[in-house]
């Protein structure tokens, strides 16, 4: 029984924790690992996960840990490297290269990871403010405000750009 009721919830939960590591690292292979680590711990912790009143924000919950420390872990990577002197990407480039084609996952990682959450997790997912405020375990204030933010900063970084009608699925608000 238990076997089985975590099956049918990797099935149906799988793909979209998948998506929620793409949208907060914008590496595939990433995002996959970080989703399979996540229902690891959530099978480890199945019957507390299963008896929540929402096992899949249980499970978006430690997909946005587990993507936080990969964030972090990058930018101390870079760091180090900057201070070697061995950051290869930012050698002769005051600015970022403008693409002809908006790429909104560009613009997604420039966000804060908290603002990036907040955004995706009420944008991408449409979860409520509460729903996201328990995931990330911060106040529903808070997520409205990170998301308020996340949102202008998106706007500002994308304003000179027109969008298509559809990015990936989702129907871009005008």
């Amino acid at each position: 029984m238990r076997d089985a009721a975590f099956h049918a919830f990797f099935e149906q939960h799988y793909a979209g924790l998948s998506r929620l590591a793409y949208l907060m690292t914008g590496e595939t292979a990433i995002a996959d690992d970080l989703a399979a680590d996540a229902l690891t711990e959530v099978w480890r912790h199945w019957d507390r996960v299963a008896a929540t009143q929402d096992p899949a924000a249980y499970a978006r919950g430690i997909v946005a840990n587990l993507t936080r420390g990969w964030v972090r872990r990058q930018g101390r990577a870079r760091r180090g490297l900057r201070l070697l002197g061995l950051s290869a990407g930012d050698q002769g480039r005051s600015q970022p290269d403008v693409p002809a084609v908006l790429d909104v996952r560009s613009a997604l990682r420039r966000l804060p990871h908290r603002r990036r959450a907040c955004v995706v997790l009420r944008y991408a997912f449409d979860l409520s403010e509460r729903e996201v405020a328990e995931i990330l375990g911060i106040s529903v204030g808070a997520v409205k405000s990170q998301t308020s933010r996340g949102a202008r900063q998106l706007a500002d970084l994308l304003q000179d750009v027109r969008l298509p009608n559809h990015i990936d699925g989702w129907e871009v608000a005008r």
